[in-house]
């Protein structure tokens, strides 16, 4: 009780300083006493990294997106908007997928639309292009990915869409790292629960094992 009335002066001691109404006074009260968000924990990446690759941090990001209304666009549209402001298309989608997770759109590894997705990366002591071309080429893909896929998007050393041989989506990014080292990113898509997505994970860390020897053999 002596917590409630102490509340309620505090409130009036701003009613009469500022003229606001009780609602008024008691929600700015509220947003005072309420811990900061920490947005880095809610995105799943540090501002120091998003800040690198975009020019601008978490706090930056969501009152950017805020400002155009974005908790009540779809996906496609927020990331398009990201992708206008200077951000490349793998991190269009990491931003977009960030703000999602820390306004509550998605769960950490959650969708949109309610399913699921696993993600995955890893680094190779190979070029871009030959790294890009173990995902490209049919013959070297079955040398280390023991699953039948279908490719249906692909821009050369940058992206990749593939559909999985249960109809999940697979989206890829590929980074140079380096004169001979580069990266793939990938993002399982359209999973059904959280277990699915831990046996992904597990799935993908022993398709790049294997990845990482079929490269090595051919550079």
């Amino acid at each position: 009780m002596t917590v409630q009335k102490d509340f309620k002066r505090l409130v009036r001691s701003r009613m009469q300083k500022t003229g606001e109404s009780y609602t008024a006074a008691r929600l700015q009260i509220l947003r005072k006493t309420e811990p900061p968000i920490d947005y880095a924990a809610r995105a799943g990446m540090s501002d120091a990294a998003v800040r690198k690759q975009t020019g601008r941090d978490w706090a930056e990001w969501v009152r950017t997106l805020d400002a155009i209304g974005a908790r009540e666009k779809p996906h496609r549209e927020i990331a398009k908007h990201v992708s206008s402001l200077g951000a490349g298309s793998w991190w269009s989608q990491t931003v977009t997928v960030g703000y999602e997770r820390i306004r509550g759109l998605r769960e950490r590894t959650q969708q949109r639309a309610g399913s699921y997705q696993a993600s995955k990366s890893r680094t190779f002591n190979v070029p871009i292009a030959t790294l890009f071309e173990a995902f490209a080429n049919a013959r070297m893909r079955r040398r280390w990915l023991p699953v039948d896929v279908t490719i249906r998007s692909s821009t050369p050393s940058r992206r990749m869409r593939i559909i999985w041989d249960d109809e999940t989506v697979v989206q890829l990014g590929f980074a140079t790292k380096g004169a001979a080292k580069s990266a793939v990113a990938v993002q399982h898509e359209k999973l059904p629960n959280r277990s699915a997505v831990d046996a992904m994970k597990k799935a993908w860390g022993e398709h790049f094992d294997r990845l990482a020897q079929a490269v090595r053999r051919r550079s």
